[in-house]
């Protein structure tokens, strides 16, 4: 058994299903839906083209993000009953407990906020809305290197909130930029580090091509902000150019020139079109203190390659479908690497998750800690800090009901005992 948090009362998710129906004695209506299978749609009709096709799109003709969301459906809860709830010291009956512990640190959920780049593109406030919410609901919150707001403004706006750093691993040819952004992310609050390892090279989308958008080139700090912040890049970038990243050098709106040539050699620098080898962990690992999770891992040799790496987890994902066409699921290749692995190292989720049952059925299949992605997007485009905080307080109330409701009263008998294959049913 893990050791239990306090709750958060004013952020409870419970609390919050009450405070709503309360408020509807009066007729008022929550500003935003609670049915989680709208939020995509809504935030469809509030975002622009090339906003929703770069948050929706995915590789290909979409099949990897299709068998993402339906491998969910082959999975069924089954539900026990007359089991007795937890109590308190004194005796009072509680809901079930959510818990646990990931990475050696004591979470409130088993839940965090996937890394999501180019957040200003969704809402104005972009990352310090979502970090300011995580915070709020007790929930990590991972920063995404494709950032468009600076690592040190996220954790300041994150507060005393848990926080990851998700790592586009530089060209090793710039290993000081690199060592600087590990730096400055231990220096900022950031306890674990985060390795992608399937976006060496934006994958083929065709909805970003039809829109002809790549957010990481335009003449702005979309997507590059962290680069842009970074004094070692900075430097290098002044001594190869002999002009500052801010500067002024061309009118053109797509000139190569200032704050353009910047957003384009930053992108090269950590989107390189090649991907890094195993022997490369070594120099992460020489100069980040905290654990390191490799996150994209999507078969059971990568798996073990990644244990005998020495990392202390793995995120297991397909980039929500975003990068390859044609993959397995995640909920799929998940049990297979837990079987593998799953003793040895913490094994965390993404993919494809959209509700509460959702990361119930992770969890169950072996999941630490699910994260969750475009959902959390999507509550940004329609709201703000406000909307995220909605999001994911309406994922956590909905995993809390749902292990209540089927006779789970902690994190620990969330296993494949409570799972069926739905297929095997008939």
């Amino acid at each position: 058994m893990t050791d239990r948090q306090p709750q958060d009362t004013n952020q409870d998710p419970l609390n919050y299903e009450q405070s709503v129906f309360q408020a509807g004695l009066h007729s008022a209506r929550p500003p935003f839906t609670f049915q989680s299978n709208l939020w995509e749609p809504l935030a469809k009709d509030t975002l622009s083209a090339s906003s929703w096709g770069y948050i929706h799109g995915n590789a290909g003709a979409g099949s990897t993000y299709a068998k993402n969301l339906a491998a969910f459906h082959h999975y069924s809860i089954v539900p026990r009953r007359n089991v007795p709830s937890r109590t308190d010291k004194d005796g009072n009956l509680l809901f079930s407990d959510t818990t646990t512990t990931v990475l050696g640190q004591a979470l409130r959920f088993p839940i965090a906020m996937a890394p999501i780049g180019v957040q200003k593109i969704f809402n104005e406030a972009g990352e310090v809305a979502s970090a300011k919410a995580a915070a709020s609901v007790g929930v990590p919150y991972i920063l995404s290197t494709a950032s468009s707001t600076s690592m040190e403004d996220v954790a300041a706006a994150n507060g005393d909130g848990k926080r990851w750093y998700q790592l586009y691993f530089p060209t090793r040819e710039h290993d000081e930029i690199t060592i600087s952004l590990l730096n400055r992310a231990k220096k900022a609050g950031y306890t674990a580090l985060f390795v992608t390892l399937d976006t060496f090279v934006l994958g083929w989308r065709p909805s970003d091509m039809d829109n002809g958008y790549n957010p990481f080139i335009h003449p702005d700090r979309i997507g590059v902000e962290i680069g842009f912040t970074d004094p070692v890049f900075r430097a290098h970038f002044k001594q190869k150019h002999g002009y500052e990243v801010d500067e002024t050098q061309g009118t053109s709106a797509t000139a190569l020139s200032g704050i353009g040539a910047a957003a384009q050699e930053w992108t090269k620098i950590v989107f390189p079109g090649h991907p890094h080898s195993w022997a490369d962990i070594a120099f992460l690992q020489e100069h980040w203190n905290g654990p390191i999770v490799l996150k994209g891992i999507q078969s059971v040799a990568d798996a073990r390659a990644a244990l005998k790496a020495g990392v202390q987890g793995i995120v297991v994902s397909n980039h929500g479908g975003r990068q390859h066409d044609g993959g397995a699921s995640t909920l799929g290749m998940l049990p297979r690497i837990v079987e593998a692995v799953g003793s040895e190292m913490d094994v965390l989720f993404d993919s494809g998750v959209r509700c509460g049952a959702d990361v119930v059925k992770a969890l169950a299949l072996g999941a630490k800690c699910v994260l969750i992605g475009r959902p959390y997007a999507y509550g940004l485009a329609l709201g703000g800090e406000d909307g995220v905080r909605h999001v994911i307080r309406a994922i956590c109330g909905d995993l809390i009901m749902n292990m209540h409701l089927t006779g789970m009263t902690c994190i620990e008998e969330v296993n494949r005992d409570i799972l069926v294959k739905e297929d095997d049913l008939f």
